[in-house]
């Protein structure tokens, strides 16, 4: 199968997001269509460049008759009326209306804009298509309407979680069609906008540019129609590489094959394509509106290592070369530039680059040269912490989740429990390399899960408690608790006992998974979603699904990720947060999350169970649904193909077109030599 824009398209009658989060970009700069309008558009980011409070709207002459395109709610407004749209990775498409008899004749014509990014140059164009349909001549004159607004530069370090704010100064007409303030140019260019006359059932296309350039530069040579097209074929490059690289999940589960879509392009509209960014493509953490156009390595190495590693192949470790470079050992996240930005010692940055390198490794073969150095950093922040029992003092919420109550504090489970995975992952590295000494990593790793469970488990509650230093202990049933679980730190028991939380009315809601559990009446609260409950941070109900397929709970795992289904037909990409008692939104985040694609990998890695090892096999522990077909094609690893058919109660594994196994579920362990496997 090879992917078209057409595949990820949403009906924007059924999409949710608020107007403010709904944005389309072309991997250079991203654009918002002016809300509730057919034609207008508001907002443009294009690192460097920022024009939040840029406007392009229009009017249209018909018959003399001046209609306006406004997002008005007015039984009497006399206008354009929006009809209908839908999101594409490439464009916006929207379509107006305008049907009224005037002194007794009818005017009614309709008008479709196409809202294109541009690439390789900051800007968008709009492309507008006005159909005439009475069987009189309409006579049109478009009028495009710029407020310029307060565009800037923004140097590439400067790009955080939020978007960079309008400059001091408004852009001001200098020519024709050209505004300046002392910073930025804004161009609006034209193609086919003259009068026309437009004979029954007639229609007329025309397109405008507003391109931003610095004070005192002209516009790239080129027309809109050309700069539309070199956006279309990007995308279409983009997708090219995904169809080869990604594999497609299918099937008649209602819901599962839509989602798994919408999951994917929450990744791909992340990638930008800058010469001027430290990697190309540069992983932003998110970026749709603007904002954590950066790479904090929780949300890309971490949520969404493994689909970058398919993606890139190889060329992921060009990006952990980057974020070493970086000092992601002294700051939270890397800025385009490569330089690191923010505050130090995030207590999940480190495990997050141990998972990218483990998962590059893991699929690529390729990376042991960065051993070392990985080693180094890992050590450096071991001898940095505090430490009592083998447990880790992690501090305040200002280097963890960041929830708006106190609890989940200094002494926790998570990321304590990562750091024991990381040590069996550098000994297993180690092991695998010929070195010596790993026995000591392993050593320590137990020595920690060994703390946790005696330390941090509180057996009468049935979960974890945090310990602080001035010895006050506080329980806090935050859904951190499952990655203590997912990093092989609970004893059967203990895996019992957190199991009993995922039910309704605790972690569980109709639409997805709550951050923190419903009853927990210290630390839950409505108006922070992301990890004070209500709701999630958009990779962590799949991630629940994931870790609870690989612990052998299928039926949960798959009653966790159907909640998120929705998403599939109502999300253009999946933002930093949502509800899960309702399908709503924050206003308060950002409009994407690169971890969005954890939805797809819960399939691939959990339901499918792919396990890839360093020595170049790899593990099959597919659990088949209940009810229902699924199917994965195109799974590349170590240069063989794979396709898992799965169906209640059976397993079907081909490498290579050529059928491995047919039947009962088993482990499968596919040998380095493509022909060999094993089944266990």
């Amino acid at each position: 199968m090879t992917y078209s824009s057409a595949d990820f398209k949403l009906d924007l009658r059924r999409c949710v997001v608020p107007g403010s989060a709904l944005w389309v970009n072309s991997g250079y700069a991203t654009c918002s269509p002016l809300a509730d309008t057919s034609l207008g558009v508001a907002g443009c980011f294009s690192p460097p460049l920022a024009a939040p409070d840029t406007v392009l709207g229009f009017e249209l002459d018909a018959n003399g008759r001046l209609v306006r395109d406004l997002a008005s709610h007015d039984n009497h407004y006399d206008g354009l009326l929006f009809t209908w749209g839908e999101w594409f990775p490439d464009k916006i498409v929207r379509k107006g209306s305008y049907h009224r008899r005037i002194d007794g004749i009818l005017v009614s014509f309709a008008v479709v804009s196409e809202l294109v990014p541009l690439t390789g140059q900051a800007g968008f164009v709009v492309k507008l298509t006005v159909e005439n349909r009475t069987a009189d001549g309409l006579h049109l004159k478009i009028k495009p309407l710029v407020t310029a607004g307060h565009p800037r530069m923004a140097p590439l370090k400067d790009w955080d979680y939020t978007p960079p704010k309008p400059a001091n100064d408004e852009a001001v007409p200098v020519d024709r069609r050209v505004w300046e303030n002392g910073e930025v140019r804004v161009s609006l260019l034209a193609e086919g906008e003259e009068e026309k006359v437009l004979e029954g059932l007639a229609s007329h296309e025309c397109r405008f540019a507003v391109v931003f350039t610095r004070t005192g530069e002209a516009v790239m040579q080129g027309s809109p129609v050309q700069w539309q097209e070199q956006t279309r074929q990007r995308w279409q490059n983009l997708l090219d590489l995904t169809s080869a690289r990604i594999p497609v999940i299918s099937g008649d589960v209602p819901g599962l094959p839509e989602y798994c879509r919408r999951s994917l392009v929450s990744g791909l509209v992340c990638l930008w394509e800058n010469d001027a960014f430290v990697t190309k493509p540069f992983p932003a953490t998110s970026g749709m509106d603007g904002g954590s156009l950066c790479c904090y390595p929780w949300d890309v190495a971490g949520y969404a290592a493994e689909t970058l590693v398919m993606l890139l192949g190889d060329k992921s470790l060009d990006f952990i070369k980057c974020l070493l470079n970086s000092g992601i050992d002294r700051h939270i996240c890397m800025a385009l530039d490569g330089s690191g930005s923010g505050w130090c010692c995030y207590a999940y940055s480190m495990w997050s680059i141990m998972n990218l390198y483990w998962t590059t490794l893991a699929f690529t073969g390729k990376g042991i040269e960065l051993f070392d150095e990985i080693v180094r950093i890992f050590e450096d922040e071991e001898k940095r912490l505090e430490e009592q029992d083998h447990l880790k003092n992690y501090g305040n919420q200002h280097n963890l989740l960041e929830m708006r109550s106190c609890g989940y504090e200094y002494f926790v489970p998570s990321p304590n429990a990562e750091r024991a995975w990381c040590y069996d992952r550098l000994a297993d590295i180690a092991q695998f390399a010929g070195r010596s000494g790993y026995e000591r990593w392993r050593e320590k790793a137990e020595l920690i899960r060994g703390s946790i469970r005696d330390r941090l488990w509180d057996a009468k509650r049935g979960w974890f408690k945090c310990l602080h230093p001035d010895g006050h202990e506080e329980t806090v049933y935050s859904i951190q608790a499952f990655d203590v679980l997912r990093a092989g730190a609970c004893t059967p028991e203990m895996q019992g006992q957190l199991l009993k939380q995922v039910r309704d009315g605790a972690f569980l809601g109709e639409y997805g998974v709550s951050s923190i559990s419903a009853e927990d009446e210290l630390h839950y609260e409505m108006n922070d979603s992301d990890w004070s409950g209500r709701g999630s941070y958009g990779g962590d109900g799949p991630n629940l699904a994931e870790t609870l397929w690989q612990v052998g709970e299928a039926r949960l795992a798959w009653d966790v990720l159907r909640r998120h289904f929705w998403m599939g037909g109502a999300l253009p990409y999946i933002p930093q947060q949502h509800d899960c008692d309702r399908p709503v939104l924050p206003a308060n985040s950002r409009a994407n999350i690169i971890a969005g694609v954890a939805g797809l990998q819960a399939v691939l890695f959990g339901m499918i169970g792919l396990r890839p090892q360093l020595d170049g096999s790899l593990v099959i522990s597919a659990h088949p649904p209940e009810q229902g077909t699924v199917k994965v094609e195109n799974f590349r690893h170590r240069g063989r193909t794979l396709t898992v058919n799965l169906r209640p109660g059976h397993l079907e594994v081909l490498v290579d077109g050529k059928t491995i196994h047919c039947g009962v579920p088993r482990v499968i362990t596919l040998q380095p030599a493509v022909s060999a496997c094993v089944v266990d």
